[in-house]
């Protein structure tokens, strides 16, 4: 069987080669290691120049089949010269192509040895493109934040995604799309991971009007990794320089939400939650919403959740109850 399948994307016509395509997705991962040596990534490539979608997108799948599991197939496929043609792909006129190609681009990411290749072809700001496009697919835009998230472990493509226009896409993003679902989810963490490890992301998004407000937004609303995606950003923006920021956080009510993370959130969640507020507890200088709370009230609070570190009694959530309740009066 797997001599025809190589037979045919070599040698056979257009019909055949995509049958040869399809074939291959239908081999066990046994059979695909024994094409590894008979180069058949090339005449795949060369598939998807074809005018043909259904070429395309056979040539697509087999190759996501190829790379699936095997580091070496990821390697060859942008060895033999599979990003230029990938990359116009994500513009092209089948939606289902399109998908195939971004899913391609998140599976070849994965691999450290393409990272620099990938980022240096451009792929960067095509990929941006896609973070806050209602145009696409949520999967699409799920895909190209994945992708992102990727080549981000590669620490020197960070300042060429910080300056690909990427963080105010993803602020955008997280401002207008349903603070539970996953898309915020995702995008949110790629924005953590930016800010965690670029000076220029945490600049950027401590200066940008309305992101502190999101990021609270977050913190009351989001999934239980967004809210500690968020909470991380916000303690990083306020470490930066306490003294600009405290105020606008607490401006923008942060303390229900924060206070209820510091009891039920991840445990990473509730750590920073709790560095946060200890930041942000000397408050009585700031804005009328700051002066209407209860300062004591916090400082019992505090004493609770550093006494009892994780092991929260009763009386501590009550505490929180009672503060919440007072902040939404």
């Amino acid at each position: 069987m797997e001599k025809e399948v190589v037979e045919s994307l070599w040698n056979g016509d257009g019909e055949s080669q995509i049958q040869a395509a399809l074939e291959l997705c239908r081999l066990s991962s046994k059979q695909r290691h024994k094409l590894e040596e008979s180069r058949v990534m090339v005449p795949l490539i060369s598939m998807l120049h074809s005018e043909n979608y259904e070429a395309i997108e056979a040539a697509l799948c087999a190759l996501l089949s190829l790379s699936f599991g095997s580091e070496r197939n990821k390697i060859r496929i942008i060895k033999y010269g599979s990003l230029p043609v990938l990359l116009s792909l994500l513009h092209c006129d089948s939606q289902r192509a399109a998908d195939l190609t971004l899913a391609a681009m998140l599976t070849l990411s994965s691999c450290k040895a393409n990272k620099v290749a990938i980022a240096s072809s451009g792929a960067v700001q095509i990929l941006v493109g896609f973070v806050n496009n209602s145009n696409y697919s949520t999967q699409s835009q799920l895909d190209a934040i994945a992708t992102l998230q990727n080549l981000t472990t590669c620490k020197e493509i960070v300042p060429l995604i910080v300056s690909s226009g990427v963080m105010l896409s993803l602020l955008e993003l997280i401002h207008t799309s349903v603070k539970s679902s996953p898309l915020v989810e995702k995008a949110i963490g790629l924005l953590e991971n930016l800010v965690s490890s670029s000076e220029s992301a945490l600049c950027e998004v401590s200066s940008t009007i309305g992101a502190i407000r999101i990021l609270v937004e977050t913190i009351e609303d989001g999934s239980s990794l967004s809210k500690e995606y968020a909470v991380c950003i916000l303690l990083l923006v306020c470490q930066s320089c306490r003294e600009k920021y405290r105020g606008l956080i607490l401006t923008e009510g942060v303390m229900p939400g924060l206070l209820q993370l510091s009891v039920d959130g991840t445990w990473r969640a509730k750590s920073m939650a709790r560095e946060l507020l200890l930041l942000l507890r000397d408050c009585s200088n700031y804005s009328s919403r700051c002066k209407q709370i209860d300062h004591e009230l916090i400082e019992r609070i505090m004493d609770e959740i550093e006494a009892e570190g994780e092991e929260l009694a009763d009386t501590t959530l009550r505490l929180v109850e009672e503060m919440i309740a007072k902040l939404h009066a």
